[in-house]
């Protein structure tokens, strides 16, 4: 079961990289990020048309996320728990059934929270928070789980080319990158970081637009893959798509993929 994740940076904009990149990939799940719209303006049924069903959690211009898939989808779940009062549309679950295994995958897009401090960090801090319970939840159940998006988190400096340059940003703040941990110390394993243990830099999943950071490879890497223990078991590889970010009009952020045996 291949499962990848990508923040497309609008659907509509980046519509003719999407079907390029499922094309070419061909990912039995995928989990995207920044779909910018309504449910009603997904363009469900070009990507059905392509071999992949869809369900989107969206809101209008900002925001939203999706699940695609080309396997049997048992349930479906929208929205982080732990705040009614939350409209901001940024989590998704599905259970997609596979030939050996059912596994749980859950798309998230985590707030960027700058200007920090600030509101808009506070609720940062406060999402990861109510994603950290979530996350236990579950663990507990015991089953392959794989939670994967856009962190906008940093967790290391080997993360970022230039980290210094980022030391008052809010993807790269002690308590950001602190709460990303205590996520991770539950027992996620970090897909892209067990695929290469050892590496000192990278790999890049994010390149803005400006300074000219993808020619300069001025990357960070901020889309992760947690894997829960059962799900971890089942690893067989995991990448990103770096290529990506070279096409016509690309989003600013590449896919990232793993491979399970389920």
């Amino acid at each position: 079961m291949k499962i990848a994740s990508f923040n497309v940076n609008g659907i509509k904009a980046r519509l003719h990289q999407l079907t390029a990149w499922l094309a070419e990939a061909q990912p039995d799940v995928a989990v995207l990020q920044e779909i910018k719209t309504v449910d009603e303006g997904f363009p469900t049924e070009i990507v059905e048309d392509l071999g992949w069903r869809v369900w989107a959690h969206g809101q209008k211009s900002w925001n939203g996320v999706a699940v695609l898939s080309r396997l049997p989808v048992e349930e479906i779940r929208r929205g982080l728990p732990g705040d009614d009062g939350d409209e901001q549309a940024r989590w998704i679950e599905a259970v997609v059934v596979g030939q050996r295994h059912a596994v749980t995958v859950a798309g998230l897009y985590l707030p960027n929270g700058n200007p920090a401090p600030g509101p808009k960090y506070d609720y940062k801090l406060a999402w990861m928070e109510r994603m950290r319970l979530r996350a236990a939840e579950l663990l507990a159940i015991e089953v392959p789980v794989v939670m994967l998006g856009d962190y906008n988190v940093i967790p290391e400096p080997r993360d970022a080319a230039r980290p210094e340059s980022w030391v008052d940003d809010a993807l790269f703040l002690p308590q950001s990158r602190a709460a990303f941990r205590r996520i991770l110390h539950q027992g996620w394993t970090d897909a892209l970081r067990l695929s290469d243990p050892h590496g000192s830099r990278g790999p890049f999943t994010f390149w803005d637009y400006q300074r000219q950071s993808w020619e300069r490879d001025n990357g960070i890497r901020i889309d992760h893959a947690l894997l829960s223990p059962q799900a971890a078991d089942l690893m067989r590889g995991a990448g990103v798509d770096r290529d990506q970010r070279s096409r016509e009009k690309p989003s600013d952020h590449v896919p990232v993929w793993i491979e399970l045996d389920a």
